[in-house]
């Protein structure tokens, strides 16, 4: 059974409420507050507005297991961020975060018609810089002690991936991820 990624709606942000409030997604988050349904309500009252973002669920095996966006579309700069996460950690490491990688990669690049994807990623998460520079992405910043969480300062850094790069890669990448 292959992902799927669908928009978010109303009925999903205590789901959504509860993946970014756990520990094994909020450590790799810029903040790790605690998030209140009155927050959630908030966020989601004001992302279903936001024309500069969007936000799907992910699904595989028909189970909800996670949250990929896009985010910062900017048309004048032809570029936006992007970022993921699984909230079911029983499935990790399963090519899951390819499949969703491939899938965001190309509706950024094919339906917004965009230049240039980017994402920032935490030093210490060596895993998904992997995964990110495996499909092409290259490292083109370094946020030095970039966020604060407790008394710990985390660097991070920076890649992109741009359309062109993608044209060159994105069948062999297909073939690769579903086959």
């Amino acid at each position: 059974m292959d992902i799927k990624l669908r928009e978010i709606k109303l009925d999903d942000i205590e789901m959504i409420r509860n993946w970014r409030n756990s520990p094994d997604v909020s450590k790799y988050m810029y903040t790790d507050t605690i998030i209140s349904k009155e927050n959630q309500t908030s966020w989601y009252e004001k992302v279903v507005k936001d024309k500069s973002c969007k936000y799907w669920i992910i699904s595989y095996d028909n189970k909800s297991i996670g949250l990929a966006s896009i985010t910062g579309i900017d048309k004048a700069l032809q570029s936006c961020y992007w970022a993921f996460y699984l909230g079911d950690s029983s499935i990790r490491g399963a090519g899951i975060g390819s499949k969703v990688e491939y899938n965001v990669i190309e509706y950024v690049f094919n339906e917004l018609n965009l230049n240039k994807l980017r994402c920032e990623v935490f030093v210490v998460n060596d895993n998904v810089i992997k995964m990110h520079e495996k499909f092409g992405f290259r490292r083109e910043a370094f946020y030095r002690e970039h966020c604060i969480k407790g008394n710990q300062k985390l660097d991070v850094v920076g890649l992109a991936l741009l359309k062109n790069e993608w044209e060159k890669t994105n069948e062999f990448f297909r073939k690769k991820i579903y086959s």
